[in-house]
């Protein structure tokens, strides 16, 4: 491995499988997208669609939502403005604390995301889960899993 100035270039096989894996991604979330613009939603809403309907109440604390969708405060709630607009969500103050504001999935949100669920299940599967044999997915998940843990505890720092 060549080491000059210091830098660790990457090898031809470390190459390939880095592009591979950018080239990949875009591809696969560019589907994605794709196949959510029938129902007005960008893979963002559906993100925030997601958590919002995991989530107790079917309610999060907009600090919450941006740490788990990875988006920064003000482009969350840019993010939220248009799907308030949209009748997919609502803004709620929180009572305990006067500077706090939920994200509330409405009724019309959540009939969205009981409409579009299983035609974004089906996406995936067409586009990535099917494409692969259990073993493969197993590799698969074992392989990003520290890559995953890395990256969460930097974005701790």
């Amino acid at each position: 491995m060549d080491t000059e100035n210091g830098t660790r270039w990457l090898s031809d096989e470390e190459q390939a499988a880095w592009r591979a894996h950018l080239y990949v991604s875009r591809l696969l979330m560019h589907q994605l997208e794709r196949d959510l613009q029938p129902f007005g939603l960008t893979n963002n809403d559906y993100e925030i669609l997601v958590n919002l309907s995991e989530s107790k109440d079917h309610r999060m604390r907009m600090s919450d939502l941006a740490t788990a969708t990875l988006q920064s405060k003000s482009r969350l709630s840019h993010q939220i403005t248009r799907m308030e607009n949209a009748g997919l969500v609502r803004r709620v103050n929180c009572e305990s604390d006067r500077r706090g504001l939920f994200a509330v999935l409405t009724d019309h949100g959540w009939k969205t995301m009981r409409e579009v669920a299983p035609h974004h299940v089906a996406s995936v599967r067409e586009h990535f889960i099917d494409l692969l044999s259990p073993e493969e997915l197993k590799a698969l998940h074992e392989s990003l899993a520290p890559v995953a843990k890395h990256l969460r505890t930097t974005r701790a720092k």
